[in-house]
């Protein structure tokens, strides 16, 4: 299943949509929600979060699962640095893979003097580096250690994420550079709304990825979509979420949008955010969508471009 996405990245179009689980004992929920939706037959994969935020959420890699096995797509399982040490990253990939979850996102993860349970300390041994370092040792067979496992892991592949607006971009680049460097399959951007940004952030990669002659040369960048149909979600992108750029358009026109009713700014939202994916879609048609479990809003942005 994951070899068939991975084909898609590297050759064709690739839609993937987030999932976030909710404060829960159950993944349900989200998965009811997602079964009222048509979107399903235009999507490639998801992607399950790993207590975003540092809130506390159902545990990523068995929403993974429950979602691979319902809806017979593959999941990329985000794994994030702040709650594992070096035992628990590699345990709990040894036990996803024995369910088939061998698509994962490799997080630093939110500080966890954001999270909403009383003095919560991070489990931090470095960042989604050590992750990418620790997959590509298990691709190889062995454990971060170098001891070789009795029955090699199924083969991995290693996600990433990276910044989409930067007063330096050659930062963006360097650290692009890094992931590339050290195995992933896919690079996904924070949302991006300006489609100049983009076409700057593909160029970047593109010589990134000039630097490597392996198979490392396949990686591959994927936009990151979040649709906005608030003013509200967009001033707080804008002013309180580093490396992301809202152009002043959205904001004005939502702005004035908002002055008239909550459904002519819903409206503009909608336009908006339609024209941004079907523009992405024709320039660099390799997609993750993140929707904070809109399910609704996805299906529209999603069933819109067909």
């Amino acid at each position: 299943m994951i070899d068939k996405l991975i084909q898609k990245l590297k050759n064709e179009s690739y839609l993937t949509l987030e999932t976030t689980p909710s404060h829960l004992p159950t993944i349900s929920n989200v998965i009811e929600k997602i079964e009222k939706f048509e979107f399903c037959k235009h999507i490639d994969g998801f992607s399950t979060t790993d207590s975003p935020l540092s809130k506390l959420k159902y545990n990523s890699i068995l929403a993974a699962i429950k979602i691979q096995n319902r809806f017979n797509k593959p999941v990329i399982a985000t794994m994030s640095m702040r709650d594992r040490n070096k035992i628990a990253l590699q345990s709990d990939l040894l036990g996803a893979n024995d369910f088939d979850i061998r698509a994962i996102l490799a997080l630093t993860g939110d500080p966890a003097s954001m999270s909403d349970q009383p003095k919560t300390k991070a489990v931090v041994e470095g960042n989604s580096t050590l992750l990418l370092e620790i997959i590509n040792s298990f691709n190889h067979g062995m454990d971060y250690a170098g001891k070789p496992f009795a029955t090699a892991p199924k083969p991995i592949s290693a996600f990433s994420v990276t910044n989409s607006h930067a007063k330096n971009y050659k930062s963006i680049q360097k650290k692009m550079h890094t992931k590339i460097k050290n195995g992933s399959v896919g690079v996904i951007t924070q949302p991006i709304y300006d489609i100049d940004n983009a076409k700057h952030l593909i160029s970047l990669f593109n010589e990134a990825r000039d630097d490597f002659s392996d198979k490392r040369a396949t990686s591959e960048l994927i936009i990151g979509i979040f649709p906005i149909i608030k003013l509200r979600t967009a001033q707080f992108l804008s002013a309180h979420v580093p490396g992301i750029y809202v152009p002043d358009e959205w904001i004005d026109r939502l702005a004035s949008a908002y002055k008239i009713s909550e459904e002519e700014e819903k409206k503009v939202g909608l336009e908006l955010s339609s024209r941004l994916f079907n523009n992405i879609q024709k320039l660099h048609p390799k997609i993750h969508m993140m929707s904070a479990n809109n399910f609704e809003l996805a299906n529209h942005l999603i069933e819109g471009s067909k």
